[in-house]
C-alpha cells in the first residue's frame, strides 16, 4: 500500500543549518579545496592561565600572551579565507574571578582595540561584538564602539569578539527581543529566534575550536553550535597558533557532515 506523502514542518530544516558552497574571502586558500573550508569558525581560547603557572608568571602575563595568539591567528585566518572567526574572549562567568584578573582582562581588550584597530581595517576586517555591551565599564565599551565604527565597511572576514557573553543570556536576550517586536507565538519559530540573535545574518559555526584539553561548550554558542563540528586539542591558547590551526582545518576537511539526512 503506497504511503501518504509525508507532512513536513514547514520551519525544518531551518535554513541556518544548511551547508553552503563558501565564498572564499581574500585569497584562495592553499591547505583545503574552498568546498572543504568551514565558512565559520568559533573558538574556545582556553588555558591562559594554565600557560602562565607552568611559566612561574602571573596570570595576566598569561592573559597578554593570548592576545598574542589572536593577533597571529586573525593574520592566518584571513589568509586561508575563513570567512567569520569568532573568539570566546570574556564570558560573564568570568565576573566570578578577581577584580584584579577581571580589570586587567578589560584593559588588555582595550588595549588591543586600541593597537590593531588600523592593521584590521588594513586586512579588511570588520570587528563585531557579541556580548551584554552596556554592562562593560564606560572606558572599554568606548574602545569598542570606536573599533566596531572604524572597521565597519571591512569585508575580508567578519571577527565576531564575544565579551561578557553566556549563550544562556543570548537565548534570554533574543526572547526578550521577539516579546518587545509583539510577535505572536504561532510566528515565533527557528528563523525568528535566529533573526534575534546577537550573530544574526551570519552562517552558523560549521567548526568550533576548542584549546586547553577540555572538552565542553562552557555555554558558548549553544544555539548556534547544533550542527558544529567539534575539534578539541590539549595545547593551551598561546600555544595555538597557525600550525595547529591548520591541523583544524584539515581534521574538519576530513569529516562528512549530513545533518540528518
Amino acid at each position: 500500500m503506497a504511503r501518504a506523502p509525508l507532512a513536513r514542518p514547514t520551519d525544518a530544516p531551518p535554513s541556518a543549518h544548511q551547508r553552503a558552497t563558501p565564498t572564499p574571502a581574500g585569497e584562495p586558500p592553499a591547505l583545503v579545496p574552498a568546498e572543504d573550508l568551514p565558512r565559520h569558525v568559533a573558538i574556545i581560547m582556553d588555558g591562559n592561565r594554565r600557560w602562565a603557572r607552568a611559566r612561574d608568571l602571573p596570570e595576566l602575563e598569561g592573559h597578554a600572551a593570548g592576545v598574542e595568539a589572536i593577533r597571529q591567528l586573525l593574520r592566518h585566518a584571513v589568509r586561508r579565507g575563513v570567512a567569520v572567526l569568532t573568539l570566546y574572549a570574556f564570558s560573564r562567568e568570568n565576573w566570578a574571578r578577581s577584580d584584579e584578573e577581571v580589570n586587567g582582562l578589560f584593559g588588555l581588550l582595550e588595549g588591543a582595540i586600541r593597537s590593531e584597530t588600523d592593521e584590521l581595517q588594513a586586512q579588511g576586517v570588520q570587528v563585531r561584538l557579541l556580548g551584554r555591551l552596556d554592562e562593560l565599564p564606560g572606558e572599554t565599551r568606548t574602545s569598542i564602539d570606536s573599533a566596531l565604527g572604524a572597521t565597519s565597511d571591512g569585508r575580508r572576514l567578519v571577527l565576531n569578539i564575544a565579551f561578557n557573553y553566556a549563550g544562556r543570556t543570548e537565548l534570554v536576550d533574543a526572547v526578550r527581543r521577539l516579546m518587545a517586536q509583539g510577535l505572536p507565538p504561532d510566528q515565533v519559530d527557528e528563523a525568528a529566534i535566529d533573526g534575534a540573535l546577537y550573530t544574526a545574518g551570519l552562517p552558523d559555526p560549521d567548526l568550533v575550536i576548542r584549546t586547553g584539553g577540555e572538552q565542553r561548550l562552557s555555554n558558548f554558542l549553544i544555539w548556534q553550535s547544533a550542527y558544529a563540528e567539534f575539534y578539541f586539542c590539549d595545547a593551551l591558547w598561546p600555544d595555538f597558533g597557525p600550525e595547529a590551526f591548520d591541523q583544524a582545518l584539515l581534521e574538519f576537511a576530513r569529516r562528512h557532515r549530513r545533518f540528518g539526512r
